[in-house]
């Protein structure tokens, strides 16, 4: 059972009642909780990841049994198929120029509403998405919320011919040393045929948006795996309950 307590700066914070703290069972409560946002008429960014699976299948769930039209652009194969199985009217990024809201995970967020994403090896479709919505909402677990970014290692997405020369670009910038997701005998190819590079920074990106410019100058580099100034809510599972976080300098004020 859960109850919902409204608090001052928009915040709502679902509340479970029962004493069991049920992980899944809360996420899934996130994912739906996400789904007051989702508006008949909308075009929505549908995410990657465990947590806004729940919100896709809630999506699903509302266009067969409340009549809710939406179109959805999703953000990676995985997310296309599931919302083709729900039979959710989708589009292309190609086609969509314009997106109503974009619900997404994150591998990381700070007090500024700064992500990291890219754990799932969908950052470049994500971030495109992300960047032609009109607002973004991300859901995720209170394992997500850091003070800091970085602890999560920082995906980047490479072009698969230079990502050796990239590493060593990268170290030379800050540092940081660096892996090729899956290693050098089978490396994981993204849905664009791409390299991805997860940076150990460690809880140190204090300014994810100079970083960000920084690392998007290498030539070589398709995308980095921080958002900065893109996401607008946070809606969060915790042990206690879901917690909604509206950022207050976003768009949904």
């Amino acid at each position: 059972i859960f109850s919902i307590v409204f608090s001052g700066n928009h915040h709502a914070r679902l509340i479970a009642r029962s004493p069991m703290v049920d992980v899944e069972g809360l996420k899934r409560e996130a994912g739906i909780t996400a789904c007051g946002f989702v508006r008949s008429g909308m075009k929505l960014g549908l995410g990657t990841g465990s947590t806004v699976r729940y919100t896709i299948i809630e999506i699903g769930r509302m266009i067969s049994e409340e009549g809710v039209e939406v179109i959805g652009v999703p953000t990676s194969e995985s997310t296309r198929e599931l919302a083709e199985s729900l039979g959710i009217p989708l589009m292309p990024i190609s086609e969509a120029d314009r997106i109503d809201l974009t619900i997404d995970g994150a591998d990381e967020f700070d007090p500024s509403f700064s992500l990291i994403k890219g754990g799932g090896g969908a950052l470049t479709r994500e971030k495109e998405v992300a960047m032609i919505s009109d607002s973004m909402v991300v859901v995720a677990d209170d394992r997500k919320r850091v003070p800091v970014l970085g602890e999560f290692d920082l995906p980047i997405e490479v072009d698969p011919s230079r990502w050796s020369e990239i590493s060593q670009a990268i170290r030379e910038l800050s540092g940081t040393e660096s892996t090729l997701r899956g290693g050098t005998t089978s490396p994981y190819v993204t849905d664009n045929g791409g390299f991805i590079l997860d940076c150990k920074y460690g809880p140190t990106i204090a300014e994810p948006a100079i970083l960000e410019e920084q690392l998007l100058s290498i030539e070589g580099v398709v995308q980095v795996g921080l958002f900065v100034g893109i996401c607008d809510a946070v809606v969060m599972a915790t042990g206690s309950g879901v917690e909604t976080m509206v950022n207050p300098v976003g768009r949904l004020y």
